[in-house]
This record gives structure tokens, sequence and C-alpha cells, in this order.
């Protein structure tokens, strides 16, 4: 069994990384806000989630499969679109955040335990991970990760909204966001750390592909 994983090389890794955040998060969100700007916030959010739909159809065409992070996307922006436009009530658009974490938390916890872990998928597709095959440690730590993910979308999904119900809306946004990047950078954190245990307890090596 190969005692290594591997990385494409720097310039390599971050194309496919970059790409992966344009294709998920740019073009929707330029879309958006090019829309937004011309015809209001409504136009935005059908342009950036008709951008969303028309790069998951293409990849599709082009390679036969969509990237898990461009589902993703296309999943959490249908939901928000559709309860932000299916009426003006300030408790529904404010909804659509706790709702977006609750999307997250079922779909890392629906992939937790079958052969295809999401944070597998993630790190194959957006930083190009090649792994060992069938490595039961790896296999083990990919599987706890995407639980861990499926928590942290969870406690998020109470916290905004036991937020979203007692606190005023400028108060919301500003504590939601800390919320979000607080768990999200503890979660990378411990991710992280968890990831080089396992490497260091079956003696995996990180390395650059070959040229």
């Amino acid at each position: 069994m190969p005692d290594h994983l591997e990385f494409p090389r720097p310039l390599r890794l971050l194309g496919t990384v970059s790409w992966s955040l344009i294709e998920s998060a740019g073009l929707p969100i330029g879309a958006l806000a090019v829309a937004a700007w011309l015809y209001g916030r409504d136009a935005g959010l059908l342009a950036g989630l008709g951008a969303t739909w028309l790069t998951a159809l293409i990849r599709k065409i082009a390679t036969g499969s969509v990237p898990s992070l461009l589902t993703i996307t296309a999943l959490v922006l249908t939901l928000q679109t559709v309860m932000v436009l299916a009426t003006g009530q300030l408790w529904i658009y404010l909804l659509q955040f706790p709702a977006a974490n609750l999307v997250m938390c079922v779909l890392f916890a629906r992939t937790a335990l079958g052969p295809h872990p999401l944070v597998a998928r993630l790190a194959a597709e957006v930083v190009a991970l090649r792994h060992p095959a069938n490595h039961p440690g790896l296999h083990r730590f990919f599987q706890g990760a995407t639980w861990l993910w499926s928590g942290i979308f969870l406690l998020l999904t109470a916290g905004l909204g036991i937020l979203m119900v007692t606190e005023p809306v400028k108060v919301f946004v500003f504590l939601s966001t800390i919320v979000t990047v607080g768990l999200t950078a503890a979660g990378i954190g411990v991710s992280t750390l968890w990831f080089w245990s396992v490497l260091r307890r079956f003696g995996l090596r990180l390395r650059f592909a070959a040229a």
C-alpha cells in the first residue's frame, strides 16, 4: 500500500483551488452583484442562481459529473432564493441562514457512513488530494471529519435560530457572522490537527506530485 498522499504541484494546486472557488462562489456572487446593481435584489438572486445551475449543467455535459462543492452551492442557493422570493416577511428572510446550515448538516451526515464521505470528495475535488485507495485509517478519518462538519453545521443551525428569535436584525447579522466565522475556523483547525495526527499514526507522508 502506498505510504504517501499527493497534492498537485503548487501552481497547479493554486489553479485547482482557484477554479473550484470561482465556479462555486465567484460566478454566482458576480452574477448576483451585477444583476442586483442593475435591476434590484430579486433579479440579483435569480441571476446568481441561474449562473450556478448553468455552470453545473456545463460541468455535467463536459465531464459527466458535477463537483460536490458546486452541487452544495446550487442546493443552498436554491433554498435561499426560494425563501427570500416567496414572501416579503422579514423573519422568512432571516430564516434562510439557519435553514442553509441545516441543509449542509444533512448533506454531510447522509454521506458520513458511506463509502464516499463528503469530506473525502471535497478534498479530491477542491485540492486534488490523492491518497492510498481503501486505506482504513484515512477512510475512518474522512468519515469522522464528515460527521464533525455535520455537527458544526447543526450547531450553526441551532445558534442562528436562537439569535434570529432573540435579537434585533442588526445584532443578529453581526453575531451570526461572528458565530459562523468562529465555528468554521474551529472546524478547520480541528480537522487539520486530526488529519496530521492520522498521517503520523499510520506513517503516511504528504508530497507534491511529480512534474
